[in-house]
C-alpha cells in the first residue's frame, strides 16, 4: 500500500496514546483465514467486502475471520473435540500463546471460515476432508454457529468429524494501533480451498464476496478501486509472490510469527504508519515496478 500522509489530528491522537495521555482500548483476540485456490500463475484469494454500516473496517475488503469467543475454548461438559494435525503444544509454539488460547484461535479460524464462506476444514479422519457442506442441514449448522447457538465442538462431535488443524498454516500477527477505538489482536492463518468444496456468499457482515488473484487484489488497491487495511493488502502482496496455495502453506514452516502493531513514524506531512521491517524489501520492489 503506497504510503499516504496521516491527517494531523490522527497523528496528535496517536502521540497522546503513545505518551500515556490517553488509555488504549483493550484489544480482542481474533483469527482470520486467507482462503486460497490455484490461479494461472499464483494463488487466488477469497475476499469479503464489509458492510458500510459495520463499526470496524466498514467498506474494506477482508479475509473471512472474526473475534474469538467463549465457544472456542474447551468448557466443562463439552465433548472432546476430534483433532487432526499438530498438537496444541505445537500450535501454542507457532502462535506464541499458551495451549488454551492456541486451541481457541484454531477453532475460531475454522468456525469463522465456515460461518463466512461456507467452507469447513474438517473430515472423518486425518486422511480425508468433508466434501459436501452445502445441503440444508449444513446451512442450519452454519446459521446456528453464526447466531452463537452452538459451538464448533458440538457440531463436529454430532457429525463424527475431526477438526483438520493440519490444513491451516500460521502466517502473521497484527495488532490494531493504539489510537483505534476498536482494537483486535489478530492471528492470520492460510488454507487451501478443500477439494470438492465451494465458497458461498453467506456472510451477513459483507455486501459482496469475490475470488481474485492476489496480485489483482493488490493492483485494485493501488488503483484506488478497492479498499483494504494494510495487513490485508500486505498479505495479498506476499501471497502473490508464491506460485501455488501449497507453496504458501509450506512457507509457514520457516516463518516466525510476531504480533506487529503499526505506529506513527515521521512528523507533519511526512507522518505515516510503520510496517514490519521484514516486508520492506518486498514493498520497495513492488513500488519500483
Amino acid at each position: 500500500m503506497r504510503s499516504l500522509p496521516l491527517p494531523p489530528q490522527l497523528v496528535e491522537q496517536a502521540r497522546a496514546y503513545a505518551d500515556g495521555s490517553l488509555t488504549p482500548a483493550e484489544p480482542r483476540n481474533a483469527a482470520t483465514v486467507v482462503l486460497m485456490r490455484p490461479g494461472d500463475s499464483a494463488p487466488e484469494v477469497y475476499l469479503l467486502q464489509r458492510q458500510a454500516s459495520m463499526a470496524f473496517a466498514a467498506g474494506m475488503c477482508v479475509f473471512p475471520g472474526g473475534g474469538v469467543d467463549s465457544r472456542d475454548f474447551h468448557s466443562a461438559g463439552d465433548e472432546p473435540m476430534g483433532w487432526a494435525g499438530p498438537d496444541l503444544a505445537t500450535w501454542a509454539s507457532r502462535l506464541g500463546t499458551d495451549e488454551e488460547m492456541a486451541r481457541a484461535l484454531v477453532c475460531a479460524a475454522v468456525r469463522e471460515t465456515f460461518e463466512e464462506s461456507g467452507v469447513m476444514l474438517a473430515g472423518e479422519s486425518e486422511e480425508d476432508i468433508v466434501a459436501e457442506v452445502t445441503g440444508p442441514d449444513w446451512e442450519a449448522d452454519r446459521v446456528a454457529l453464526e447466531q452463537r447457538e452452538v459451538s464448533l465442538t458440538a457440531v463436529l462431535a454430532r457429525r463424527g468429524l475431526v477438526l483438520r488443524s493440519d490444513l491451516l498454516g500460521a502466517w502473521a500477527g497484527w495488532l490494531t494501533p493504539e489510537f483505534e477505538p476498536k482494537r483486535y489482536r489478530t492471528w492470520f492463518f492460510v488454507a487451501d480451498l478443500p477439494a470438492g468444496q465451494r465458497t458461498r456468499d453467506v456472510s451477513t457482515e459483507s455486501s459482496r464476496v469475490t475470488w481474485l488473484p492476489a496480485a489483482a487484489a493488490v493492483a485494485a488497491v493501488d488503483a484506488g478501486d478497492m479498499l483494504m487495511l494494510p495487513p490485508t493488502y500486505l498479505t495479498c502482496l506476499e501471497v502473490a509472490g508464491h506460485p501455488t496455495p501449497e507453496s504458501v502453506i509450506e512457507a509457514c514452516a520457516d516463518r516466525e510469527l510476531e504480533m506487529f502493531m503499526p505506529e506513527v513514524v515521521g512528523s507533519g506531512d511526512e507522518a505515516t504508519l510503520s510496517r514490519p521491517a521484514a516486508l520492506e524489501p518486498l514493498i520497495a520492489a513492488h513500488l519500483a515496478r
